[in-house]
């Protein structure tokens, strides 16, 4: 099974509220994106990395990421303005003998060895398989006037994380075919949803976080300094 990982990084990170754009901003004395990268590039079971940045830092990540970092088999491709963009650029380049293509979030630098075999396995199966991790919180469904309308059990969900993995063809006529249905778009398996396949849900871990506000980014530097 040969399989490719792509990483969306083109994103400016606007909630994390840094002058320095998220990727770049630095986790116990590396990028968050060299984190990412290096996870997957020292995984045997990747074949090759894709990763999509902004256009103008297309340069500056080959020598100052990639190369310093000495990340092996990365290829540096534009990002587009929004996430599902970034993703369809680097599908593009994804090589022709790939059998299922990884997608991971960039700002989710603390993913597991583990947490990645067990989604590559569920995918081989299944076609299809999403990282999650059981909620937590009671939720509130809310109508518009703010009050609540029910509140349902939350044994039924789970909160989405990446890696999300496709079989290539799978995710390929996915992005293809969603034209403007993407517009909300928040993760990738919404548009392998929308084709009928129910992609198969892999345990991940509470730790695999997302850093999205300053908060994250704290959290993320004492997990990682653990």
């Amino acid at each position: 099974m040969k399989v490719a990982a792509i990483v969306p990084a083109a994103g400016r990170g606007k909630r994390i509220g840094s002058k320095i754009q998220k990727p770049y901003i630095e986790l116990c004395g590396k990028p968050i994106i060299a984190h990412t990268l290096l996870k997957f590039s020292k995984n045997k079971s990747i074949s090759e990395i894709i990763v999509a940045v902004d256009r103008k830092n297309v340069n500056k990540v080959k020598h100052d990421i990639v190369a310093k970092f000495k990340i092996k088999k990365t290829k540096v491709v534009a990002g587009g303005k929004e996430r599902k963009d970034s993703v369809f650029n680097a599908l593009r380049d994804v090589s022709r003998d790939v059998d299922y293509v990884l997608i991971h979030d960039c700002a989710r630098p603390l993913v597991t060895d583990k947490v990645i075999l067990a989604s590559l396995k569920a995918a081989q199966r299944f076609k299809a398989s999403v990282v999650a991790v059981p909620v937590k919180p009671t939720l509130k469904r809310i109508v518009k006037n703010g009050r609540i309308s029910c509140t349902p059990d939350r044994r039924n969900f789970w909160e989405a994380q990446t890696p999300q993995v496709f079989k290539k063809s799978l995710i390929e006529k996915a992005y293809k075919k969603s034209g403007r249905a993407s517009a909300n778009l928040t993760d990738d398996s919404m548009l392998v949803e929308r084709l009928g396949v129910r992609p198969k849900v892999v345990l991940g871990s509470y730790s695999n976080i997302k850093i999205t506000t300053q908060e994250d980014l704290a959290l993320a530097k004492i997990l990682c300094s653990a």
